[in-house]
């Protein structure tokens, strides 16, 4: 693995760490909001999981499997674990809709730089 490549993993691995400390908090630790504010949540926190991914190097592929895997994993965790979370089929909807948004936002970062995105077509390796 190239420096350059370690260098890029840095930001996904903070946002990983994050959102496992979102999702796997106590649920009286969890601040309140207005209704439905924690799909918000959820979307923003898929973003940048998906755009740091991509970032990282992965290609588009990997990043929606990865993602939405842990998406459902994260869900099933919070309603079995001893937590006091529940599980939400909304919630992951929230989060794949969130790896959507996170994609096209880094294709258009890319596009805006006029450059193939990291482990895309057209890349050296």
């Amino acid at each position: 693995m190239s420096l350059l490549r370690s260098r890029r993993a840095v930001p996904l691995a903070v946002v990983t760490l994050i959102t496992l400390v979102m999702l796997f908090s106590p649920g009286s630790t969890v601040p309140s909001g207005p209704p439905n504010i924690d799909k918000v949540t959820h979307l923003l926190m898929f973003a940048a999981l998906a755009y740091t991914a991509r970032f990282a190097g992965f290609g588009v592929t990997a990043v929606i499997v990865w993602a939405g895997l842990y998406a459902a994993v994260s869900e099933i965790l919070q309603g079995l674990l001893p937590i006091h979370r529940s599980a939400s089929i909304w919630d992951w909807a929230a989060d794949l809709v969130g790896v959507a948004v996170g994609l096209g936002i880094f294709l258009a970062w890319q596009a805006g730089r006029g450059r193939p995105a990291p482990g895309g077509r057209g890349e050296e390796r």
